[in-house]
């Protein structure tokens, strides 16, 4: 995936986030009579700036080098000189109570934002896979607890599942306390039966192992004929000359028959030239291909970039549209967001008691990643990629960091409790390690980004 591409979707989707929240804290800021002086997008070196007036008072729009945030500048006697008339206008002299509004906005802005995403994909639909299983891998808990070849997976314990994509989601939400889980599924023949994972002390977070392959199960995927389908930009494949419609008959003297036979040969033999004998517009050529090595669940497997030809009648069996009407969309689209909230603070709590690995944590580089694929996919599949970081972006936000708006929250709640404002001395202290904690957060963020890379 092209890196600028890359680069292009993550700005946009910070910006769009970012502008969303700070957003949340002007208008209502502005609603409740404080006096705002700057809105800025980023922070650093002003790129565009312009000022508007809004009834007598000039406000200062800015757009700032470095995206990685942005904030809301008010008349505030602790952070400058405020002219005596519009002293009662300033930050510092509301009630706590429209203190903690105008802070709680920014975040609940962010949850909004998640529900009207949410809704514009459910109206518009979205395409998934359905969660059609495999034989699973012999002697893993999906094969005790008696899953068959195409079972179609319908529910895990009382979530209702969608997609394959969905029940990823929801093995994980239901997982996360081990124990056995219930799974209702839909057999070959048509019966609906209820099927059990023993997880017991498993934690499904407790690394950063893909939770469907940790347990054992596998996307159901018919024996297809060792056609390409296309290659890869980029890709050994394509810098080896093999081509769309091309048919392996056979790699280094190894005669194929289906596609899982390439793909067998070519995980097993990383960076080793192999001799693939293709058939292509009724000749036969002989094509040397290198394939590149990348880590799988601690593996080194070996990749080339190409991927099978899949005929319709195939896709039209794995393909589910997920789609509901105008006013269907929206309670569930608040309660999406709602249990995406949920799983989120569940999954934070859980690394924190060390229940879940810190390997889960995400950075810049790899939302940047995730952002230029989903939008590669297609326009709801990056509106829904969007709906997942507003929900993240609204829960981090929210938590008792000194820093964050969560911080501020904190300190509101305890005067509102003592009848009193905490000390100066008391919010320098919460800064000082508000930093250290999001100078710690942030480095282990990239130190995952880059394993996630040289892997």
């Amino acid at each position: 995936m092209n890196v600028l591409h890359n680069l292009f979707y993550f700005i946009l989707a910070l910006g769009v986030l970012i502008t969303f929240h700070e957003f949340g804290h002007y208008w209502v800021a502005r609603r409740l009579g404080v006096k705002v002086l700057r809105f800025s997008i980023g922070f650093g070196k002003p790129l565009f700036r312009w000022t508007r007036d809004h009834h007598g008072d000039v406000i200062e729009y800015v757009i700032a080098a470095l995206p990685l945030g942005g904030y809301v500048k008010m008349a505030d006697e602790r952070e400058g000189e405020v002219a005596e008339h519009e002293r009662a206008r300033a930050f510092n002299n509301q009630s706590v109570w429209k203190r903690f509004t105008i802070v709680i906005a920014g975040p609940g802005f962010n949850f909004i934002l998640a529900i009207l995403f949410y809704w514009l994909v459910f109206v518009v639909g979205a395409s998934g896979e359905r969660a059609l299983i495999g034989a699973p891998e012999a002697g893993s808990l999906a094969a005790q607890a008696g899953f068959a070849d195409r079972d179609e997976i319908l529910a895990v314990d009382d979530t209702a599942v969608d997609s394959w994509n969905g029940f990823r989601i929801a093995l994980i939400d239901r997982g996360l306390e081990g124990g056995r889980l219930p799974v209702s599924v839909r057999d070959e023949n048509g019966i609906e039966t209820e099927r059990y994972l023993e997880l017991g002390d498993i934690r499904v977070l407790e690394d950063d192992q893909d939770i469907v392959n940790k347990l054992g199960f596998r996307h159901w995927w018919p024996d297809l004929p060792p056609e390409i389908g296309g290659v890869i930009e980029g890709g050994a494949a394509e810098a080896a000359g093999l081509m769309q419609g091309d048919r392996v008959l056979a790699v280094d003297d190894r005669p194929v028959q289906l596609w899982k036979d390439i793909v067998d040969v070519v995980r097993h033999n990383p960076e080793r030239a192999l001799l693939f004998h293709v058939e292509r517009d009724g000749s036969e050529l002989a094509i040397s291909v290198i394939p590149r090595v990348k880590e799988i669940d601690g593996e080194m497997t070996g990749y080339i970039g190409a991927y099978q030809h899949v005929p319709d009648e195939v896709r039209q069996t794995l393909e589910v549209t997920i789609q509901y009407g105008v006013f269907e969309s929206m309670p569930k689209a608040v309660m999406k967001t709602w249990d995406m909230s949920l799983l989120t603070l569940r999954v934070l709590w859980k690394m924190l008691t060390g229940e879940a690995a810190l390997t889960n944590i995400s950075g810049p580089i790899t939302i940047a990643t995730y952002a230029g694929v989903s939008a590669a996919i297609g326009f709801t599949t990056f509106i829904g990629f969007l709906a997942i970081i507003s929900v993240s972006l609204g829960v981090l936000n929210l938590l008792p960091v000194p820093m964050l708006d969560g911080g501020h929250l904190f300190y509101y709640v305890i005067e509102i409790i003592k009848g009193s404002p905490v000390s100066e001395t008391v919010e320098i202290r919460g800064q000082q390690i508000g930093i250290v904690i999001l100078a710690c957060l942030m480095m282990l963020a990239l130190f995952n980004d880059f394993q996630r890379l040289l892997q």
